[in-house]
C-alpha cells in the first residue's frame, strides 16, 4: 500500500536518545546556585495538582528567603542568612563568582554563582502549554490579507492560511528546522518560560509528519529548557487528501497515530476538531486511536463556533481543551465538571482582531481549572510572551492577576500532564527559575509586552541573561517598580 509508513531508524533513534541528551545537557547546569536578597518569591501551592481558584495565599508569596540550587534541583529553600551559609559550605565561599545586577558579573553554566537579586521577584519559570513552535517562514501576507478584511476562508481560497504553512515547511530539511526551532526557543527561554508544549501538523503527510517529531525530539535534546512533545496530524486535511479524507483519516487512525505511540514518539494527540476540519465524530475516533496507542488527548476546541469540542474533550478525558474562543455553556458546565484543563489562547483572537474572547472569568466561576498559553505559530499567534499573554488574560479575559499566573504556571502544567511538579519551586523539585525585574507578582500581568525576565535557570541551567547597554549614566537593569515604602 503506497500510503503505508515506512519504518524509519532516524525516528526511533531520535526518541531513544531525547531523554538521556536532555539529562545531559541539564547537568551541564547543575553547579551550585544560590538566589538570594529576593523581594518576594512566589513558590506556588504547597500541594500537587492545579488550581481552581487561584488566591496569592493559594500560590504561597514569601518575603526573605532563598534558593540554593544543586544537581539541577532545588536543594534548599529558607531564609536567605541559611542560603548563603549553604553556598558558602559548597564552594568554599568563593567571592569571585558572585553575580549582582551588573552584567558584567554574570556567569552562564555550571560554575558555582551567587546571584545577589536585589529586591526581584523570583518565581518558577513559566509553562507555555499549547505552540506550534516548528514552523519555517512566517505568514506576511496572511496579516496584510487580514488588515484588508478577508476573513479565513478567503485567505485560504488565496493560498494562505495553514497549507501555505504546509508547502513551506515540506521544503525544509530537518536541520534547517531544528536550528529555526533552537533559536525561537531562546526566545522563549529569554521571556521567562521553562517548559513549553510544540506540536507537530504544518506536514500533514507521513514522512514530514514523522520528520517534525524528528525535530522535536532533537530540541529537546539540544535546549535547556523542557519540550513536550505532541502530534497534530489532525490539524487539516492535507490537500492530496481532498476528495478522499476517509483515507487520511483511516492513515491517521489505523497507522500513523499507532506509529507515533508505539515507538513514543509523542506524549499527546491533538485534533483541530471543528466545522469544516475535522467533524465531531472524526475527533473521537481520532483520540480513541490515541488513547488505544497510550497517548495522553488534547482537543483544538470550539475555537470558531460553539461545536461541543469542550463536551467531547470532557467526557473523553482529554488532558486538555484549547481555545475556547465560542465555547457554548453546556462546554463551560462539562469543563468545570471534569478535570480537563480549559487553556484559553487571549493572543490568538486579539491578533486575529476578534472581539471576543473565550469566557475565562465563567470558567473559572464555575470550577473549571484555567490555563494560558501563547498558541505561538506563524499566522494567528507570532508572539512567545507568555507574561503578555497574561496580562490579555486579566485585561481582556478578566482573570485576576493570581488566577493569571496560576493559568501560566501550576494550571499550564497540569494541561501538559506535569501538575504534580511543575510551575512550583518546592524542595528536590526542577530548578526552573525565574529573577523577574520586577518586585510585586502582580507585576507580570501589568507590564504588558516588556521584556521582564532578568535571569532565567532551567534545571539549574543559566539560559538568559541581560546584555549590557551603554548610557551616559552608566548601565543598570533595575526594577520597573520602585522598592516599597
Amino acid at each position: 500500500m503506497a500510503e503505508r509508513i515506512a519504518t524509519d531508524e532516524r525516528t526511533v533513534a531520535a526518541e531513544r536518545t531525547a531523554a538521556h541528551a536532555h539529562a545531559e545537557l541539564a547537568a551541564r547546569g547543575a553547579g551550585v546556585l544560590a538566589l538570594v536578597g529576593a523581594g518576594a518569591v512566589v513558590l506556588g501551592p504547597g500541594e500537587p495538582g492545579a488550581l481552581r481558584h487561584a488566591t496569592w495565599d493559594h500560590l504561597r508569596v514569601t518575603a526573605g528567603i532563598g534558593i540554593g540550587v544543586e544537581a539541577g534541583c532545588v536543594a534548599l529553600v529558607g531564609p536567605d542568612a541559611d542560603v548563603r551559609d549553604w553556598y558558602a559550605e559548597r564552594t568554599g565561599g568563593r567571592a569571585d563568582e558572585r553575580t549582582s545586577g551588573r552584567a558584567d558579573g554574570w556567569t552562564p553554566g555550571p560554575a558555582p554563582r551567587l546571584v545577589e537579586c536585589e529586591g526581584r521577584l523570583v518565581t518558577a519559570g513559566l509553562v507555555d502549554p499549547h505552540t506550534h513552535a516548528l514552523f519555517g517562514a512566517p505568514r506576511l501576507d496572511d496579516h496584510a490579507r487580514r488588515a484588508r478584511g478577508d476573513d479565513y476562508k478567503a485567505i485560504a481560497a488565496a493560498g494562505g492560511g495553514i497549507l501555505q504553512s504546509m508547502r513551506d515547511f515540506r521544503g525544509r530539511s530537518e536541520d534547517e528546522l531544528v536550528a529555526l526551532g533552537a533559536a525561537r526557543l531562546g526566545w522563549v527561554a529569554a521571556l521567562g518560560t521553562t517548559t513549553v508544549e510544540i506540536k507537530t501538523g504544518y506536514g500533514l503527510d507521513p514522512e514530514a509528519e514523522l520528520l517534525a517529531l524528528r525535530a522535536i525530539c532533537r530540541l529537546t535534546s539540544e535546549v535547556p529548557i523542557s519540550v513536550v512533545s505532541t502530534f497534530l496530524g489532525a490539524h487539516e486535511v492535507p490537500p492530496e487528501y481532498r476528495q478522499r479524507r476517509e483515507a487520511w483519516l483511516r492513515l491517521l487512525v489505523e497507522e500513523l497515530i499507532p506509529r507515533v505511540g508505539l515507538e513514543r514518539l509523542a506524549e499527546f494527540c491533538d485534533v483541530f476538531c471543528e466545522p469544516g476540519v475535522f467533524s465531531l465524530e472524526e475527533s473521537e475516533a481520532i483520540l480513541l486511536a490515541a488513547r488505544a496507542a497510550g497517548l495522553g488527548l488534547k482537543v483544538h476546541a470550539d475555537e470558531l463556533d460553539p461545536y461541543g469540542g469542550a463536551e467531547l474533550a470532557a467526557r473523553l478525558g482529554a488532558t486538555s481543551a484549547d481555545h475556547l474562543g465560542a465555547i457554548s455553556a453546556a462546554g463551560v458546565e462539562a469543563l468545570a465538571a471534569s478535570d480537563t484543563v480549559a487553556v484559553i489562547l487571549p493572543g490568538t483572537l486579539v491578533f486575529l482582531g476578534k472581539a471576543r474572547q473565550a469566557p475565562a472569568r465563567a470558567l473559572v466561576d464555575a470550577g473549571a481549572v484555567v490555563a494560558v498559553a501563547t498558541d505561538f505559530n506563524p499566522g494567528s499567534s507570532p508572539s512567545a510572551n507568555l507574561p503578555l499573554m497574561m496580562a490579555l488574560a486579566v485585561s481582556q479575559a478578566r482573570l485576576q492577576p493570581a488566577e493569571a499566573f496560576a493559568a501560566a504556571t501550576v494550571n499550564a502544567a497540569s494541561a501538559i500532564g506535569r501538575g504534580a511538579d511543575g510551575g512550583r519551586i518546592r524542595q528536590g523539585g526542577a530548578a526552573d527559575l525565574v529573577v523577574w525585574n520586577c518586585r510585586d507578582p502582580r507585576e507580570l500581568a501589568y507590564w504588558y509586552g516588556m521584556p521582564l525576565a532578568w535571569r532565567v535557570y532551567a534545571s539549574g541551567f543559566a539560559c538568559h541573561a541581560p546584555e549590557p547597554t551603554v548610557s551616559s549614566s552608566g548601565w543598570r537593569s533595575d526594577p520597573l517598580s520602585p522598592p516599597s515604602s
